[in-house]
């Protein structure tokens, strides 16, 4: 996990910052406060926020799922740029970690469009399926518990419209994707899907190296 890009180095990724990074205030405030917490690695960087908001805003999207919310950065950058009657779709199993997001949801005046389940997000997933909600939805982020990243990824796939994205997180894993000596469970899984989505002619695919690795997959 990684909470800045890469393979940069300090000088070199502190420039980058200088002359990009655009952050609201609120969003620097939840980062540094999320900097504090204990499992604060989790948190995504803030040049990959302000991307997915970019992506997000480029494709028009209204409608969207964040699978893995954690304290809410990637759910507050992308409510902050959606229109007023955007929806985020957001799913978690913790209480303890999303009521700081909930408090930084309500600060920035974005908490009416963002509707978090507590619950296993392959339930919610197939709740929504189930509802039919196939093909209603924009945007996807998928950055959640590795193991079930390709079962994510279907189902996000059903959901998402023709045209629509899915970006997925941490798919560098920290470079130990590359490094054939590693092979723990986590590893290979991210190894397997990396090489599952290069093979999936159900997308256009391309995978960014900002932070820690995000793969965008446009649906055919």
């Amino acid at each position: 996990m990684a909470n800045q890009t890469l393979g940069l180095g300090e000088n070199l990724y502190n420039y980058l910052l200088a002359v990009s990074l655009r952050e609201p205030e609120i969003l620097t405030q939840l980062r540094q406060a999320t900097a504090n917490h204990p499992m604060g690695q989790m948190q995504i960087a803030p040049e990959q926020g302000q991307f997915m908001a970019l992506l997000v805003q480029l494709i028009g999207a209204k409608k969207t799922l964040d699978i893995g919310v954690f304290t809410g950065y990637s759910s507050l950058a992308v409510a902050l740029a959606l229109p007023d009657d955007g929806k985020i779709i957001a799913c978690d199993i913790s209480e303890e970690y999303t009521s700081m997001a909930r408090h930084y949801w309500q600060l920035a005046g974005v908490a009416d469009k963002i509707d978090l389940r507590i619950a296993p997000a392959l339930e919610t997933l197939d709740d929504l399926i189930n509802q039919g909600e196939s093909g209603s939805f924009d945007f996807a982020f998928i950055d959640a518990d590795k193991s079930n990243y390709d079962n994510y990824y279907e189902r996000a796939l059903k959901l998402v419209r023709n045209g629509g994205l899915i970006a997925v997180d941490n798919v560098l894993w920290s470079g130990r994707v590359a490094d054939p000596e590693i092979q723990d469970n986590r590893t290979q899984k991210i190894r397997d899907f990396n090489q599952k989505l290069h093979a999936d002619s159900r997308v256009n695919l391309s995978l960014v190296p900002i932070a820690d690795g995000l793969t965008l997959a446009m649906k055919k």
